[in-house]
């Protein structure tokens, strides 16, 4: 085909329209990806709005705001919680399109149940602070590195991307269909750290370095548990599909293991037990007992010359 040749302007215009006439007819075949119905989708970047303000309602001393201005910290942060809680309501109900439980729904029953799961949901906020205060903490005690918690909270991935996750996981347990996978993957973006909204973690855990670290639905990790970058802590096949949902196919972590990077745990019936050490690189598919010490040695160095 020559691509060099002149078109005039009528040339133009007309395959233009005949390019936007068969990309239109191919919204005709029925699949999923050809349905048009945007309205009754969550706004990606109003969800991403509301995570950078909740963040802000968590850590109220870090996160300086450019639209709401007042001298009184207080007011500031009312102004903030009651932003959250209007645009939260009205994405939640355009979620409850995706739900089985809502089908038919009308618009006041969606509105209802938007309004009576997002104060429910900010009824936990002190919770998720008090456990995103236990991450920092394990943070600080964790790293050398670092200088103050300050440095921690405004600085390293491993601590936004628990706490998002957080967020995420309580929106998860109220059921609400599509936002805590939208907030996760908006964390899952920025610091390249992937954990599922369902998964269940308790107390004081820290994230080092992050980058790599995938952790799955039906995860259950308990207190003190240290994970570095590139771990996995994920299911062993997912070759049946749809056949799996809801079945625990990740693995249990108990309290005051430590995964160095690299590793993956594999497995719903796999259990870590406490105060085990995972060494880097490590491939795991079977339970552990507590206090074990797990490694991949190898002696094949080359020789100096």
């Amino acid at each position: 085909m020559d691509y060099k040749k002149n078109c005039s302007d009528t040339e133009l215009k007309t395959e233009i329209k005949d390019i936007v006439d068969l990309i239109l007819s191919d919204y005709e075949k029925g699949r999923d990806v050809d349905q048009m119905d945007v309205y009754n989708q969550p706004d990606r970047d109003a969800v991403k709005d509301i995570v950078i303000k909740l963040i802000r309602i968590i850590y109220p001393g870090y996160y300086r705001d450019k639209v709401y201005k007042s001298y009184n910290d207080n007011n500031r942060v009312a102004v903030v919680i009651e932003d959250v809680i209007y645009n939260m309501q009205k994405q939640i109900a355009i979620a409850f399109h995706h739900s089985p439980d809502y089908a038919n729904a009308s618009d006041e029953t969606l509105d209802c149940g938007a309004r009576r799961i997002t104060h429910e949901f900010f009824k936990k906020l002190p919770r998720i602070r008090e456990y995103v205060d236990t991450d920092l903490q394990a943070c600080y005690d964790g790293d050398p590195a670092a200088y103050s918690k300050g440095e921690i909270i405004l600085s390293y991935p491993g601590l936004f991307a628990t706490t998002v996750n957080r967020i995420a996981h309580e929106l998860y347990l109220l059921k609400v269909p599509l936002i805590p996978r939208m907030i996760t993957e908006y964390a899952h973006g920025k610091t390249g750290i992937d954990i599922h909204p369902g998964a269940t973690i308790g107390k004081y855990l820290m994230i080092d370095h992050g980058t790599g670290i995938v952790i799955g639905e039906t995860s259950i990790i308990g207190e003190h548990v240290k994970i570095y970058q590139g771990v996995t802590i994920g299911g062993l096949s997912t070759r049946g599909g749809q056949a799996l949902k809801g079945v625990k196919r990740h693995p249990t972590i108990e309290d005051n293991v430590t995964i160095y990077a690299g590793a993956s745990i594999l497995g719903g019936e796999t259990v870590i037990g406490r105060d085990t050490v995972i060494g880097a690189n490590a491939f795991i598919t079977a339970s552990v007992p507590a206090g074990s010490r797990v490694s991949m040695m190898t002696n094949n160095c080359p020789e100096q010359k």
